[in-house]
């Protein structure tokens, strides 16, 4: 079995339980992580919501906060090309 195809066999329970696997540092049943271990969970549960978690729902989504100095509001700054000396 390839990474793909391993990747295509994340339930949500199953990727749900990666994620509390991550945050606590241990599995259900206690045993801890190696740091091996905890950066392939990482990369599955990354991987998972890459295809089936809506991006303002991932982890680590940070919303995109608009710039008013960037004309971001729909406002025109300046007609103006710049000029470059």
């Amino acid at each position: 079995m390839d990474v793909k195809q391993l990747l295509e066999t994340i339930t949500p329970d199953i990727y749900e339980s990666l994620k509390r696997a991550i945050e606590l540092g241990k599995w259900a049943d206690g045993r801890r992580l190696d740091k091996e271990q905890k950066e392939l969970c990482m990369q599955a549960v990354i991987a998972y919501e890459r295809t089936n978690v809506a991006e303002q729902d991932r982890t680590g989504y940070i919303p995109p906060k608009p710039h008013s100095h960037c004309g971001g509001d729909g406002e025109v700054i300046s007609e103006t090309p710049l000029k470059w000396h």
